[in-house]
């Protein structure tokens, strides 16, 4: 075909014409990018995501938060990435919040700064929400940063009392049946503790967010009882955590309250398909309350006891039903001792109570100009050491003291630590000689071999 003048503008035009709509579509695609974002994170950890939990934070924070970043400048020859980290870590947090601003500070080019920061170490960062600042030091996680800003935007900063001198389950115990992990999450998320001495104080302080009876083991002194009573006449909040039908003195509290504690446990033979004893009850459903809406995670019970709180409704209180076990269990009528493991049992109809059955209550009314709230839980094992890890039971413990303190907005499904997979390298030659294969082969051998292959195509169309 002969070209001529007229063919060639023609062929000029039409390659201009795609030119011209090839930048538009680019320029199309990059508007579009930047205006409507997706991502989705196809690793096992899920570690270029947040967990929902971190969301559900982030989405409370309605005012702008700053993260300021004290390290020293990269050196990637040395294998230093620490503020290139910190920019990828802070980029998930910012897709979800727009307003988080990420400032980066050089410690040896501003010193004085430095100092006036209170900075005690390279890599140190300091976050500001709404006036109130707090430090984190590396390694930073999201587990740990999603904690701080939660402590930021708690906006009650009343202390937790904890009864004290009785026995009990002690917030911050390191034993078995001690409550100390739940303390030590508590306080991670901003939360301050106190334990009053009702023998010498005039009554409860009226200055604290709640009191927490956590399953004394004597009996509370009478003077103490009335002081607890007229504690919760006043407007307090409480939790009460009750291991078996024994009050302990405190039995005018529960009259106070319209509760009774059933004497039998409760028995899910269901625990047995998870290798557990069935004295372990397990969640069934949960009641339409602000603590456990929308919470899915399944939590158990250790020798747990029904809670009644029916009588409550006459009292003035607005009941709500927190949680039933053992669907497929029983209220055992026969009093099993503490600690027993595995006793044979059997259901009797006569007698027992088939399950479910519920084990926690809420409890709330108006109190002059503010709402008062009560938890009153049949179970205190449920957050002991030995079985907060278990399930949700950490998340429904937080969630219950949050309700407590009134922080509603922050009862939420705390975000979860990232799990690694862990590649155990054999100390040997042989395991050396692999590793290093591994490695090297896909920085640099695969690439390799992928140019050597491309140019020998090309070279070899050339000659065709």
């Amino acid at each position: 075909m002969k070209i001529n003048r007229s063919l060639k503008l023609q062929m000029l035009a039409q390659s201009w014409f795609f030119v011209i709509l090839f930048i538009a579509l680019v320029v199309i695609l990059g508007y579009l990018a930047h205006q409507y974002r997706y991502a989705k994170d196809i690793t096992q950890a899920n570690r270029n995501l947040l967990t929902q939990g971190s969301v559900e934070v982030l989405a409370q924070m309605k005012d702008p938060i700053n993260i300021t970043v004290f390290a020293t400048n990269d050196d990637p020859s040395r294998g230093d990435t620490f503020r290139k980290g910190m920019l990828d870590f802070v980029a998930r947090y910012q897709r979800e919040k727009k307003d988080i601003k990420l400032t980066f500070i050089n410690p040896t080019e501003e010193p004085k700064l430095v100092q006036e920061s209170n900075i005690k170490q390279d890599g140190e960062v300091v976050v500001e929400y709404n006036k109130r600042t707090e430090h984190i030091f590396p390694p930073i996680v999201e587990q740990d940063m999603t904690n701080l800003l939660v402590r930021l935007s708690r906006t009650n900063t009343k202390p937790v009392m904890f009864l004290d001198g009785h026995g009990e389950r002690h917030l911050q115990g390191i034993k078995n049946q001690d409550l100390g992990e739940f303390g030590k999450q508590l306080e991670a998320k901003g939360f301050k503790f106190a334990n009053p001495d009702l023998t010498i104080a005039q009554d409860v302080p009226n200055n604290g967010a709640m009191l927490v009876i956590a399953s004394p083991q004597v009996d509370v002194s009478e003077i103490e009882a009335k002081k607890i009573k007229a504690y919760i006449e006043s407007g307090g909040n409480v939790l009460w955590l009750l291991d078996d039908d024994n009050l302990r003195g405190l039995d005018e509290v529960a009259d106070y309250l319209g509760i009774k504690v059933s004497p039998g446990i409760v028995v899910d033979m269901t625990a047995t398909q998870y290798g557990a004893d069935p004295k372990v009850a397990f969640n069934s459903v949960y009641g339409d309350h602000a603590i456990t809406r929308n919470f899915l995670l399944r939590t158990l019970f250790p020798e747990a006891h029904e809670i009644d709180a029916k009588a409550s409704y006459d009292f003035g209180w607005k009941v709500g039903r927190l949680v039933d076990v053992a669907p497929n269990g029983w209220l055992e009528s026969e009093k099993i001792e503490s600690g027993v493991q595995n006793k044979k049992v059997s259901f009797d109809i006569e007698t027992d109570k088939r399950g479910p059955i519920n084990v926690g209550v809420a409890l709330e009314r108006t109190y002059g100009k503010k709402g008062q709230r009560v938890v009153v839980m049949g179970n205190a094992n449920f957050l002991s050491n030995t079985f907060i890890t278990n399930g949700g039971n950490l998340d429904f413990g937080i969630n219950i003291v949050n309700w407590l303190a009134g922080d509603d907005e922050l009862i939420t499904i705390q975000p979860m630590p990232l799990k690694d997979a862990n590649i155990t390298i054999p100390s040997t030659d042989a395991g050396r000689m692999l590793a290093w294969t591994v490695f090297h082969g896909f920085q640099f051998i695969i690439p390799l071999c992928f140019i050597i292959a491309g140019f020998w195509l090309w070279w070899r169309r050339r000659k065709a």
